[in-house]
């Protein structure tokens, strides 16, 4: 398939067979672009039709593609404006009860999973408020210590089973089934619906007149002067679509459920090189920081509709992205202050150390216990650690300042679409649990800028302590400096090998080399004079 739309491309028309095999390719021609063309609803496969069958004689479904009207002076709303405009059209075509979302880089891995999903919106006595299922995102291609920190074994078991606890599953935007009326808007005190509803099955029209009905509801006026994107379907004006829909679905008394069987329901592929993971992970923090600044504010829109507990589940995502600011304050401002023997944090024989040491070994003994539970290995948890560090350092901070300019004005919304497409050499890599730096974006030069920071006034400041005539005092007053210091260059070791060591593809580029280099001296010369 790769190959033949490569050669369409190339010579700028469909091949005659493919054609003639699909009607809906005889409406595409040279003039039109992926941002500019008109609604195409073909039905590929009639489920009516008694000759479609597989290798097994098994009756196949219904399949149907769909490419929305996209015009350059209509805003088309990415995903969720694709998403609205399936469920419309899926309405006039079926019209079924029940809708799954799923991304086009997941499968199903359990055959039985509707089958026990029906089971939650068929019981007898609370099927009735269960507005979506929602399965974790699980990857194949996880490796034996998850360097990438990929599989969200925690947030997995235990946040978001915990939030579920209160009825209201976070809806994550792929892996999800969902009851198509709390999809269209409607309240679950209205929702009046009966059990023995039926879809449109006995519909009499032909092919061609469901493809001509269909085209009306993916055009890009329709929506106009309607309640889609705001009242219906998923909500648009936000990256993270998926989580503020979630809210307004569970805002409007419907529950949902959070539901991770023991055999995976769905499967994806999970990032393998850090550059694509970072770039996920900047989309995310900035989409869901918008979500708080927005009026779906859980504080704000959920206040008195649904629980605490809830409110504040939401908020332990939304606000990835300031978390980028105190852990740049720690890895940047302590090991400037090492290096020219500013002590920051208490004596070591001060009573007043205890509360800094109580929440590092809470924190970060609770967590290591967590994931051990969760069957990873100790590795794996430190591979974590290693990650967190990265992503606030550098995904978080982005996208925590393309935030604040898009509240000031300065910029609008995009959506990036993430690229998982590797080739030989980088997987092969991934395979050995090496690290894929790669490129030479600003956020590598910020991750290896604050490497060799730290890096620099762990030396400086053990140097300072060892010429120190009163050596007792010195390491007293930095010794936690030291210890924050050392924690971030064990952290950052791979960081160092890709500089200095490395010479294969996946290294650190010299051009980042040097502009890291001389940012971290201009930080340590310029300190004294701020300081």
């Amino acid at each position: 398939m790769k190959s033949e739309i490569e050669s369409a491309v190339a010579r700028g028309e469909v091949p005659d067979n493919a054609m003639n095999q699909h009607r809906g390719f005889s409406e595409w021609n040279p003039k039109i672009t992926k941002q500019n063309h008109q609604p195409i609803v073909q039905i590929i496969i009639d489920g009516r039709d008694t000759n479609a069958v597989d290798e097994d004689g098994f009756q196949l479904p219904r399949v149907v593609y769909m490419a929305r009207e996209k015009r350059h002076n209509y805003p088309h709303h990415f995903k969720a404006g694709a998403v609205n405009a399936l469920i419309r059209v899926s309405s006039e075509i079926s019209n079924a009860p029940f809708i799954l979302n799923l991304d086009c880089d997941m499968y199903s891995n359990n055959a039985n999973t509707i089958q026990e999903v029906l089971c939650f919106f068929l019981d007898e006595t609370k099927g009735h408020d269960i507005a979506y299922v929602q399965f974790p995102q699980s990857y194949n291609n996880i490796a034996k210590n998850d360097h990438y920190a990929n599989s969200y074994l925690v947030s997995n078991k235990f946040e978001l089973a915990g939030i579920c606890g209160y009825g209201a599953a976070l809806f994550c935007g792929t892996g999800c089934l969902h009851r198509r009326e709390s999809l269209s808007g409607a309240y679950l005190k209205d929702y009046k619906a009966k059990w023995d509803s039926k879809p449109k099955r006995n519909d009499n029209r032909t092919i061609d007149e469901l493809n001509e009905a269909s085209k009306v509801l993916a055009t890009c006026t329709y929506e106009e002067s309607t309640q889609w994107g705001k009242e219906k379907g998923l909500v648009y004006g936000i990256p993270v679509e998926d989580i503020a829909t979630g809210l307004v679905i569970s805002c409007r008394g419907w529950k949902s459920i959070y539901y991770n069987p023991e055999r995976k329901a769905f499967m994806g592929i999970a990032p393998t090189t850090l550059d694509v993971a970072c770039l996920q992970h900047m989309r995310w923090s900035e989409g869901m920081f918008q979500v708080f600044f927005s009026r779906y504010c859980p504080f704000i829109y959920g206040h008195g509709k649904i629980h605490f507990g809830v409110q504040m589940g939401y908020c332990t995502y939304l606000l990835w992205a300031p978390m980028s600011l105190p852990t740049l304050c720690y890895v940047i401002v302590s090991p400037i202050c090492l290096l020219h023997g500013i002590p920051l944090f208490p004596q070591l024989s001060s009573i007043w150390v205890l509360p800094f040491a109580y929440a590092f070994l809470a924190t970060y003994g609770f967590s290591l216990c967590e994931y051990l539970i969760c069957g990873s290995t100790a590795k794996g948890w430190w591979n974590l650690q290693r990650i967190k560090f990265i992503h606030r350092t550098t995904s978080y901070l982005f996208g925590f300042i393309d935030t604040m300019k898009k509240q000031l004005g300065l910029s609008q919304t995009n959506f990036v679409i993430t690229n998982k497409v590797v080739t030989e050499d980088v997987q092969k890599r991934y395979e050995q649990e090496i690290i894929e730096f790669g490129g030479s974006s600003i956020m590598l030069t910020m991750l290896a800028t604050v490497a060799l920071l730290n890096l620099v006034g762990l030396v400086g400041g053990i140097k300072r302590i060892m010429m120190d005539l009163n050596l007792e005092f010195s390491s007293s007053q930095l010794m936690m400096q030291i210890t924050l210091s050392s924690l971030v260059v064990m952290i950052s070791l791979p960081v160092y090998e890709a500089l200095f060591i490395r010479s294969d593809k996946g290294c650190i580029p010299s051009s980042v080399m040097l502009k890291s280099i001389v940012l971290a001296s201009l930080a340590c010369c310029l300190a004294p004079f701020i300081c």
